[in-house]
């Protein structure tokens, strides 16, 4: 079902210092609700208040792809209540990122299989993103029982069904992420370090970042959206080429 991407032109940034593509692990909604007092559950419900107003600011700034880590293949292992109350929560925010995604012309789509998912919500899933699919103002992506390790295997088997070799290059086009930009920036809240499965291929060379505010703070703050461009601006990519330097030791020569 994702193949009708897959020949999609890639949006570029449009400033240097901008990263292309900031992925987000939304990580630290139940402890956010604890640390108030509030039902667990409720740390889910603030940590997709004002969403879409985030979404504006960066592609505002020159992003062109913001994705959003928001249950993996993993979470399943939770309680029935928390899952059952996650799915609801899914499809009622689709269903309002329609009507965002054709107001703002966003492209949105959503990673990870269909196959566990409620029917309702795989086909809000369907309907997103095939009645956003043309709009050319930017990509939102959510990864929605997502595997990094799964996403990998599924495409290693599809190459094989085919029985072609693959470069680095046509293998992309077996992943689901295959269109999309790679990741210049992970963000990750809550004090945890490290990447959970998420986006193996795509964070081959990924600036991260990792912050101690929960998601739902960040979620509503401009001020830490705009600490999250000021960080990567400072980083210095240089995709395993190195710094210039004089490794000889000689003196250049003069005239």
């Amino acid at each position: 079902m994702f193949k009708l991407f897959k020949k999609k032109s890639v949006i570029q940034p449009t400033q240097a210092r901008v990263p292309g593509h900031i992925a987000f692990i939304c990580d630290g909604n139940r402890r956010w609700a604890e640390a108030r007092g509030l039902p667990p559950l409720m740390g889910h419900r603030a940590g997709i208040a004002n969403f879409e107003t985030l979404v504006d600011w960066f592609i505002a700034r020159g992003v062109t792809t913001v994705t959003f880590f928001i249950f993996s293949t993993e979470n399943w292992n939770r309680s029935k209540e928390e899952v059952d109350f996650l799915m609801d929560l899914f499809y009622s925010e689709l269903k309002k990122n329609l009507k965002h995604a054709l107001e703002k012309n966003l492209r949105y789509r959503v990673i990870g299989s269909r196959e566990k998912l409620p029917k309702k919500l795989a086909n809000m899933c369907d309907k997103l993103e095939a009645e956003s699919a043309e709009n050319t103002a930017g990509t939102v992506v959510f990864a929605l029982n997502y595997g990094g390790q799964d996403e990998i295997i599924n495409a290693v088997n599809d190459a094989i069904a085919e029985g072609k070799s693959v470069t680095r290059e046509t293998f992309e086009t077996f992943l689901d992420t295959g269109e999309l930009l790679p990741v210049d920036l992970m963000v990750r809240t809550s004090n945890e370090f490290r990447i959970s499965n998420f986006l193996l291929w795509k964070l081959a060379y990924a600036e991260l970042l990792f912050v101690p505010e929960h998601w739902p703070d960040l979620v509503k703050s401009e001020r830490l959206w705009q600490f999250v461009l000021d960080e990567y601006a400072k980083r210095d990519r240089r995709f395993g080429g190195g710094k210039k330097a004089n490794y000889s030791g000689q003196k250049k020569k003069i005239g």
